[in-house]
């Protein structure tokens, strides 16, 4: 349902200059789908929409038109430069060291960014687990990660 809904976002600010929140969710519910306003918000931060200027002077939604970096906030930059102390991957593995108990807020930050590419996060006492979804994005992450933890 969330992917099919996700698809048809894509589709509709593709076909239409859809300028608003409340324009997209219309569009969605005359395709027949049903979501409220808090879902769609969701939805356009998972998908990393942007709003651009369009051809006729109005801002309206688009895709990025390349992946985009994770932009790590400054809350997060603090986290990590504490107490993260190494990251290294492993396939879609990242495993993440930390100072001892604070392995969970390392991973709790991680999940509070609601990346499609990581499926999960075990933490323990000073080791965390992040599970990606591929190689190539969990590299990414990791490097990510190394870069915070170097500053």
């Amino acid at each position: 349902m969330k992917s099919n809904r996700q698809n048809k976002i894509l589709e509709l600010i593709a076909e239409h200059d859809i300028e608003t929140q409340e324009q997209l969710l219309g569009e969605l519910m005359a395709c027949g789908f049903q979501a409220t306003q808090a879902t769609i918000s969701r939805d356009i931060k998972q998908l990393r929409l942007i709003k651009e200027l369009g051809p006729n002077g109005t801002y309206r939604y688009q895709a990025a038109a390349g992946p985009t970096e994770h932009v790590f906030s400054s809350r997060l930059n603090n986290i990590y430069q504490q107490c993260v102390t190494s990251a290294e991957c492993a396939q879609n593995l990242i495993v993440i060291k930390t100072m001892p108990g604070l392995a969970s807020a390392a991973c709790s930050a991680l999940d509070k960014m609601q990346l499609p590419e990581i499926i999960g996060t075990l933490a323990g006492d000073d080791t965390g687990f992040v599970v990606m979804k591929d190689t190539a994005s969990a590299a990414a992450l990791c490097a990510e990660i190394k870069a915070q933890i170097t500053h």
